[in-house]
């Protein structure tokens, strides 16, 4: 069990989680200590003040009875309490309420030794306070807020409002430094697959803008290389079709009784082995991609596989997202090619689901072991002793396929087919959505 388990994933999540964990601790202990602390001693430093001013006009009513009524006249006047004595009175109604004012409670039980006390709150935030003494019963009333803070709740209303619009200030800022570097990702993403975002700018916090630098001059030296190879491959393609021409037309002019057979079926072939190389070597340069359906592709890449064998083509549903189409055209027409060269059934099943696209092509041929499905994609690889040895080729079908599956962000595997011989499977990845703001200057 470890802590990253619990935590969220993403940038922004874990952000906001920094955020909002440390606020609510500050909130929770401000609290705390408000009330345990501060509250609790402003509560008791009134009740101390109320229960002493009741000692003080019982004492003067006792003391000084002539000019009790003027005292009592004065505190009222004033708005600090009403006064009343009921002399004789012997008993003591505890009116509901009378639990309240713990620490005035215990104020008036040290100034006023032996007495029943009663409290009760009354409308219009009023308290009443009764003391039935030995020789009557004294009833002062006041305003609550004279005993304790009316107004504790005020200061949590502005504590959680405050904090409550920090997080919402800083939840605004951050946004704009994640969205900078899921701009950076979305743009690096698309890139490796091949594709051109020509209005991704850098932006955000200096070391995003660093990186994002980074990944232009990266992908610009990636084009000059993808560019120089295009260019000498072309070179060697145009040197190489020369001498096959003159070739062909040897032999085209050659007597009709010699053989020529043999040789225009390897010059064929080298024209063949030429393309193949040129193809593999090329790659996906210049083919922009769009959105297009994936399984219509599929079923038109299968035509020359249903030609040759039994083939099942299966797409429950169109399949649309954002690729090459001639480049995936190629790819699936390789692995259903050679799907038909080594079997009499094949089988083509296009899906989609879980934020991908699959692509599975079966046969009932002899299969490879499994442990030469790795060694299938390598470039100029043969495993003809395991599969139909009549079957021509450079060995550059699978890795194409791959290379393609790759340049859209996915990949292929070969399996065990559930026909009985081997499965190719291509796996895409959906379109991902693009981030707001692609390409505006933000700091």
């Amino acid at each position: 069990m470890r802590l990253r388990d619990y935590t969220p994933r993403g940038y922004q999540a874990r952000h906001i989680l920094i955020l909002i964990v440390p606020m609510i601790i500050f909130v929770v202990s401000m609290t705390l200590f408000f009330f345990y602390t501060h509250v609790e001693q402003v509560n008791a430093k009134l009740s101390r003040s109320v229960a002493e001013e009741l000692s003080f006009v019982d004492d003067q009513r006792t003391l000084s009875p002539a000019t009790w009524p003027q005292l009592v006249a004065n505190f009222q006047r004033r708005g600090m309490m009403a006064v009343t004595f009921t002399p004789g009175a012997t008993t003591l109604e505890t009116p509901p309420g009378s639990e309240c004012c713990i620490e005035l409670a215990r104020e008036l039980a040290i100034n006023f030794p032996g007495s029943q006390i009663a409290y009760r709150y009354l409308p219009g935030d009023q308290l009443t306070v009764r003391i039935l003494k030995s020789d009557g019963l004294l009833e002062a009333r006041m305003d609550r807020k004279r005993v304790i803070i009316i107004t504790a709740h005020i200061f949590i209303v502005w504590t959680v409002a405050f904090s409550i619009l920090l997080l919402v200030t800083s939840y605004l800022f951050l946004r704009n430094q994640v969205r900078s570097i899921l701009q950076l990702s979305w743009a690096a993403d698309a890139f490796g697959r091949g594709e051109d975002v020509p209005n991704f700018k850098p932006s955000g916090a200096i070391e995003v803008r660093k990186a994002a630098r980074s990944l232009l001059r990266m992908r610009n030296r990636i084009r000059r290389y993808a560019d120089q190879r295009t260019a000498m491959l072309a070179g060697v393609s145009h040197d190489l079709r020369t001498p096959l021409s003159r070739l062909k037309l040897e032999l085209a002019l050659a007597p009709k009784d010699y053989d020529i057979g043999p040789a225009k079926k390897d010059i064929e072939e080298m024209e063949r082995m030429l393309d193949g190389y040129l193809a593999f070597a090329r790659g996906e340069e210049g083919e922009q991609p769009l959105q297009a359906d994936l399984a219509a592709i599929a079923r038109e890449a299968v035509i020359a596989a249903d030609a040759r064998s039994q083939l099942e083509f299966v797409a429950p549903s169109p399949v649309t997202m954002r690729l090459r189409p001639l480049a995936m055209k190629r790819a699936i027409s390789n692995l259903a090619n050679n799907a038909a060269d080594h079997g009499k059934r094949v089988r083509v099943t296009v899906s989609s689901g879980s934020g991908e696209a699959v692509v599975t092509v079966e046969d009932d041929g002899p299969g490879i072991p499994p442990e030469n499905y790795e060694d299938a994609f390598r470039p100029f690889s043969r495993l003809d002793a395991s599969r139909n040895q009549n079957v021509s080729g450079v060995g550059l079908g699978l890795t194409i396929s791959r290379d393609t599956a790759r340049a859209h962000g996915g990949d292929a595997t070969l399996g065990k087919s559930e026909l009985g011989g081997l499965r190719a499977t291509i796996r895409l990845p959906l379109d991902r959505e693009r981030p707001k703001g692609m390409g505006d200057e933000e700091d």
